[in-house]
C-alpha cells in the first residue's frame, strides 16, 4: 500500500486507473495479460478478485504463469524441495515469450487482430503504457520493437543502458559497463552511454510466435533458498547458498538490426519501487507520483 496524496493505493490499482483514464480518452477497455509465477499466481488473481479488479471490466484481465528453472547449489547439483521435488524457480522477465504463446493467448491477440503489445514491469507506478507516440515511433521508423529510457543522472547510475554491440541492439548491464565507457560523453556533453532502460517495451505481433522458439542465455544470480538436505532436515540458510537462472526479455534485441527508442522525462514515467528504502523505494515513487497527479 502506498500513502499518495490521494490516500492509500495499491500498485494494481494505481495501474489500472491509467486503464480506466485511456477508457475516457478513447473509448476502449485495454485487454490486461499478467504475467505471474507459480508462487504468486493465486495470490495474485485472489486479490484483484478481492478487490473487484478495482472497478475495471475482469473480463479484460487475464493471467499466464511464466516457467521455472531447476536452482543449483554451488558444486553445480540440484537441490530439493520438502516434497523431495528438484527446487525450482521462475525462470525471469524472459519467459514471456514462450509462457505468453503456450497460454493460448497469443492465438487470441490474433484472432482479435491486436497488432501490439506493450510490455512493462509491474513496479514502475507512473509508466505511460498506453501511449501513442511510441507506437508512432515504430511504425514510422518501420521497427518492430520499440522501448523507452530516461537520460541517466551520472555515470555511477547503477542501471542497465540502451548501446550496439556489432551492429546488434543491446543492453548492458551497470556491473558489465567499464568505468571508462561509463564516463565517456558526446560532442554535446551528454553522456555516450547515458539511454536508461525502464523496462517499457512495445513489440509487433508479427514476431512473437518466433520469439517464443529461441532459446535466450542464462543469467545466474547468487540467491538464498531453502533446501532439503540428504538427512532429510530442512535447511534454511542465513546467506546465500544457490544459484538462480533467470532469461532477460531485452536478450531478443541482439536479433535485430535495430530498435526505436523513446527518451521520456524521468518525472513523468519512471518511479520503481525496487527497495525497502532509499532510492527506488516506495517513499520516491509516491514524490514522483504525487508529484504527476
Amino acid at each position: 500500500m502506498l500513502n499518495t496524496k490521494n490516500g492509500p493505493k495499491y500498485i494494481f490499482e494505481i495501474l489500472i486507473d491509467t486503464f480506466k483514464q485511456a477508457k475516457k480518452e478513447y473509448n476502449i477497455e485495454i485487454p490486461w495479460y499478467i504475467m505471474t509465477s507459480r508462487e504468486n499466481n493465486k495470490e495474485t488473481v485472489d486479490f484483484l478478485e478481492e478487490h473487484e479488479y478495482f472497478g475495471y471490466n475482469k473480463n479484460k484481465v487475464k493471467f499466464f504463469i511464466q516457467g521455472e528453472l531447476p536452482l543449483l547449489d554451488t558444486n553445480g547439483k540440484v537441490i530439493l524441495n520438502e516434497e523431495k521435488q528438484i527446487k525450482e524457480a521462475a525462470n525471469g522477465n524472459g519467459g514471456i515469450y514462450e509462457a505468453f504463446a503456450k497460454s493460448g493467448f497469443l492465438k487470441e491477440m490474433k484472432q482479435n487482430q491486436i497488432e501490439w503489445i506493450f510490455v512493462n514491469n509491474i513496479d514502475n507506478i507512473i509508466s505511460n503504457f498506453v501511449d501513442p507516440l511510441l507506437l508512432g515511433l515504430a511504425i514510422q521508423n518501420n521497427q518492430k520493437i520499440a522501448a523507452k529510457s530516461v537520460a541517466k543522472i551520472n555515470p555511477q547510475e547503477k542501471v542497465g543502458v540502451f548501446c550496439k554491440v556489432n551492429g546488434k541492439p543491446k543492453i548492458i548491464e551497470y556491473i558489465d559497463l567499464p568505468e571508462e565507457m561509463a564516463e565517456q560523453r558526446d560532442e554535446n556533453g551528454e553522456l555516450l552511454y547515458g539511454e536508461v532502460n525502464i523496462g517499457a517495451y512495445l513489440f509487433n505481433i508479427s514476431i512473437l510466435e518466433d520469439l517464443a522458439k529461441i532459446r535466450l542465455p542464462y543469467h545466474a544470480a547468487f540467491k538464498k533458498s531453502a533446501y532439503l538436505l540428504e538427512n532429510g532436515k530442512y535447511l534454511e540458510p542465513k546467506s546465500p547458498n544457490i544459484y538462480k537462472f533467470e532469461t532477460f526479455i531485452f536478450d531478443v534485441f541482439k536479433r535485430y538490426n535495430d530498435i526505436a527508442i523513446l527518451r521520456v522525462k524521468r518525472e513523468d514515467e519512471f518511479a520503481p519501487v525496487k527497495n525497502k528504502e532509499g532510492a527506488d523505494s516506495p517513499e520516491t515513487a509516491v514524490k514522483l507520483y504525487n508529484a504527476k497527479f
